[in-house]
């Protein structure tokens, strides 16, 4: 049985990154209304709009969704609270340990999956008692540990040392991506990119552009010696902090001047290296339909298909 199905009551498990601003109902709705589980971010500390989010996405679908909180962009704690009382079954948490989180969360009869970028928080969240992990290789784009693990890499070492359900994220984007998580062990996979160029992404046009047009070397990783560090689109204003070393965290105040004006210059545009696989925009339902579809053709061709985890 395929265990995260089990945990978020979805069709095919397929997790729509936690992007913020663009992570909310009009993007999620489309993914849980397509069979996958739509997330709402509260990372933009926008704690109102993100809580009319999960309301509306009560009116938009009737399906399964979840909400993230990353524990480091946490600035008034009453999100938690105000979350667990809000009707949702899942929460992924990320940023931070989960361990102060748990109890509220649990208390309030949520399943809690805790993002890890690498195996030493991979074992302290299972310690802390999360019912399973997004294991994030450093191919993701957004925020990242400087100290990159590649998810290729990641799965396998958290597979050896825990038992409990993985879901992939970064690098993935189509069905082969997930045939080759599931190979090493994940039970569901996670996709941000593939979403942020959906034809029901929020963003304006030119990010979605910018995404089919990079190709695989088009994202670079910023600031690893400081903090935040990131992957974004090989931009000119990413190339130019790239040669500096380092940026200022104020840039981030432009961001919304990228993701819905389009302006690819005014801030950075977080991507993940699936820019290279992504050539076309397409309806969020086509996405998902693709990457079930390619998933079952590689399965059956490697004679597996009774172990695709019933779906």
């Amino acid at each position: 049985m395929n265990r995260v199905l089990a945990h978020t009551g979805v069709k095919y498990p397929i997790v729509q990154a936690p992007m913020g601003w663009i992570a909310r109902s009009q993007l999620a709705s489309a993914v849980s209304n397509a069979g996958g589980l739509g997330i709402i971010e509260t990372s933009s500390g926008e704690v109102d709009a993100c809580l009319a989010e999960i309301e509306k996405m009560k009116e938009l679908t009737d399906k399964p969704f979840g909400v993230n909180l990353p524990l480091l962009f946490i600035r008034e704690p009453r999100i938690v609270d105000l979350v667990a009382k809000s009707g949702v079954k899942f929460v992924s948490t990320s940023a931070g340990s989960p361990a102060k989180l748990l109890p509220t969360l649990k208390a309030a009869g949520l399943t809690v999956y805790h993002v890890v970028p690498n195996l030493s928080s991979a074992l302290k969240a299972v310690e802390a008692g999360v019912d399973g992990l997004i294991v994030e290789g450093g191919e993701g784009g957004g925020f990242k540990n400087p100290d990159d693990v590649s998810t290729l890499v990641l799965l396998q070492a958290v597979r050896e040392k825990t038992d409990v359900p993985m879901i992939a994220a970064g690098g993935i984007c189509d069905g082969r991506g997930m045939a080759a998580a599931f190979a090493l062990g994940a039970e569901g996979i996670q996709m941000g990119t593939r979403f942020v160029s959906a034809a029901e992404s929020p963003v304006h046009h030119n990010y979605k552009q910018a995404i089919v047009d990079a190709d695989d070397t088009g994202t670079v990783m910023l600031n690893r010696k400081s903090t935040p560090c990131v992957r974004a689109l090989k931009t000119e204003r990413a190339k130019e902090i790239d040669r500096a070393g380092s940026f200022d965290r104020a840039i981030f105040g432009k961001v919304k001047d990228v993701y819905f004006g389009g302006d690819m210059e005014a801030s950075l545009a977080l991507a993940g290296q699936t820019v290279g696989l992504i050539h076309e925009v397409l309806p969020v339902a086509e996405i998902i339909g693709r990457t079930v579809d390619g998933f079952h053709a590689i399965r059956r061709q490697q004679g597996e298909r009774s172990q695709s985890g019933g779906f």
